[in-house]
């Protein structure tokens, strides 16, 4: 399955009509965030496409001092094209990591360095958990949103434990080194 944006917008509509903004906001900052980047110049593209396949409706909702809102819902032609979409093997996930990069190069850093990056690491990922765990319990997630967070969970946590004995390992060098 190569996800696409129009894939993308079709699977954000399940949870409910939305506008384009609201589409955007949840594909950069709600449940769909994890899953691919999506552009206001591929997403607004991509709806009008969408609706003029019939896959979707567009209603314009009224807004006091601005322009009229257009309002999306996903159509039963809209769910069968999704379903559709998504009956197919998934690609390879890509993973990329800045903080992987330093670390495969870590013989040009400093020890402090080393410990500062792993640090923010280990809080970006406690922070990651904390809105997983935050997800769980506020929203009594449906059985997809259930899994993908326990698979979220289960690789930070990892990540986490491992990022734990590397700086355990990295104090005891610089410790001993500073003995010396």
């Amino acid at each position: 399955m190569s996800m696409n944006v129009r894939t993308l917008c079709l699977g954000v509509l399940t949870a409910g009509e939305a506008s384009g903004y609201e589409i955007k906001k949840d594909i950069e900052e709600g449940m769909f965030s994890h899953f691919i980047d999506a552009s206001f110049g591929s997403i607004y593209p991509a709806l009008t496409q969408l609706a003029g396949e019939g896959l979707l409706t567009v209603r314009a909702e009224e807004q006091t001092g601005k322009p009229d809102k257009k309002v999306y819902a996903i159509t039963a032609k809209g769910r069968a094209a999704l379903a559709a979409s998504i009956a197919v093997l998934p690609a390879r996930d890509k993973y990329k990591s800045e903080f992987l990069f330093q670390m495969l190069l870590q013989e040009y850093l400093t020890p402090q360095m080393m410990l500062a990056a792993v640090d923010k690491q280990l809080n970006d990922l406690n922070g990651d958990l904390a809105r997983i765990a935050g997800c769980i319990c506020s929203e009594q997630p449906h059985k997809g949103a259930r899994f993908v967070a326990d698979y979220g969970e289960a690789v930070l946590t990892a990540a986490v434990n491992v990022l734990n004995e590397k700086k355990a390992e990295l104090l005891r060098l610089t410790t001993a080194q500073a003995a010396e």
